[in-house]
């Protein structure tokens, strides 16, 4: 099995940073023009996240409307590819890449990372089908394995989101539980939760730490100021909204990731990293 970024971390958290497109080619809302700003942005996001010290940014389409299969317009997987590659050329390859076709395209953005050496993608719905605001998606976990395989991709990490702003429903041990060993056994790297109540956030943690030791990354709800508290044991965070100063879909603010950035090295040093 290749190894991928989530594998051999010893302590150390993770910080991807995520890169908010425009809408692309093949979607409603799309307007000329989108690809020559979203390229200049996604270039600027991610020198943001490499020069204040966070570990990869995670390029993610913003189209609105979403295809709910594991499939998608050919343009969509055409331009995103392309700006991963812009932005490989622009940050190196120390830099970690990861590529989202939303809202769970896995095979078409496992695709983009092949071709551009990405480092990992995302899953909504990796091996148990979930509800979520945007409707029901079904996972397709041997259609994953088979075309990962087909494309030489095992050295492309998996996340697999069993609960969090993409996965909804009630908290329940056992399925938590569940979905976590199963998304590990039919594939996935880490796994993805997220809670806005601090408390809930850490039980649904320690309910898959409990399972072995599997990578655990935060989907969401960290800042600069909570960073530390929600990171302690958790293997690392993808942030939005706190890397963007409050404004969803903004640029992306060095001096903030920085501040977050030292918060967490700090509590890698405490904990004996």
């Amino acid at each position: 099995m290749a190894n991928t970024v989530f594998d051999n971390l010893n302590g150390k958290k993770l910080i991807f940073g995520l890169v908010h497109l425009l809408p692309m080619p093949g979607t409603p809302l799309y307007q000329e023009g989108n690809i020559e700003k979203m390229t200049a942005k996604a270039i600027a996001d991610c020198k943001a996240l490499k020069n204040a010290g966070a570990d990869g940014g995670l390029i993610q389409s913003v189209d609105v409307y979403y295809p709910l299969t594991d499939d998608t317009d050919y343009a969509r997987v055409a331009t995103i590819s392309m700006i991963a590659g812009r932005v490989r050329e622009e940050v190196g390859d120390d830099f970690k890449i990861g590529i989202q076709l939303m809202i769970n395209c896995i095979t078409p953005s496992l695709a983009a990372c092949k071709a551009t050496n990405a480092d990992f993608t995302r899953c909504t719905a990796l091996a148990v089908s979930a509800d979520n605001p945007m409707g029901h998606v079904e996972a397709d976990p041997l259609k994953v394995a088979e075309y990962r395989n087909k494309i030489h991709a095992q050295n492309v990490g998996m996340i697999s989101e069993i609960s969090g702003y993409h996965v909804t429903g009630e908290y329940n041990k056992k399925k938590i539980q569940s979905a976590a060993s199963t998304s590990m056994r039919l594939g996935a790297n880490a796994i993805e939760i997220m809670h806005k109540d601090f408390e809930m956030n850490e039980r649904l943690i320690k309910d898959v730490k409990e399972m072995g030791d599997i990578p655990v990354i935060l989907g969401g709800g960290t800042t600069v100021e909570n960073c530390k508290e929600r990171l302690r044991y958790a293997d690392g965070a993808l942030v939005g909204t706190a890397f963007e100063g409050g404004k969803w879909g903004g640029p992306i603010i060095e001096s903030i990731v920085a501040d977050y950035v030292k918060n967490v090295r700090e509590l890698e040093r405490e904990m004996g990293v």
